[in-house]
């Protein structure tokens, strides 16, 4: 896997219109691999292709705790 560069408005290529992905292949799988190192290296907990100069619909998230003791005392988990 391997870090990307983040970029950062004003850059254009911001404004690209991405292109629907219709199969994730390896290629498409090690960019999401490389999606997810670098946004966990910003850190962050979304981020889209675009963002890394790859103008795809694709986006990776992390919207979950690695486990329950991250959790702050403000935060309250929703049944």
């Amino acid at each position: 896997m391997a870090l990307k560069q983040i970029l950062t408005e004003p850059n254009k290529i911001l404004r690209e219109k991405s292109l629907k992905v219709n199969q994730v292949d390896e290629d498409l799988q090690k960019l999401m691999d490389d999606m997810l190192e670098t946004m966990y290296a910003a850190p962050g907990i979304g981020l889209a292709a675009i963002q890394v100069g790859v103008p795809k619909r694709v986006i990776v998230l992390d919207i979950g705790w690695r486990d329950k003791s991250e959790r702050t005392n403000d935060e309250k988990q929703v049944a």
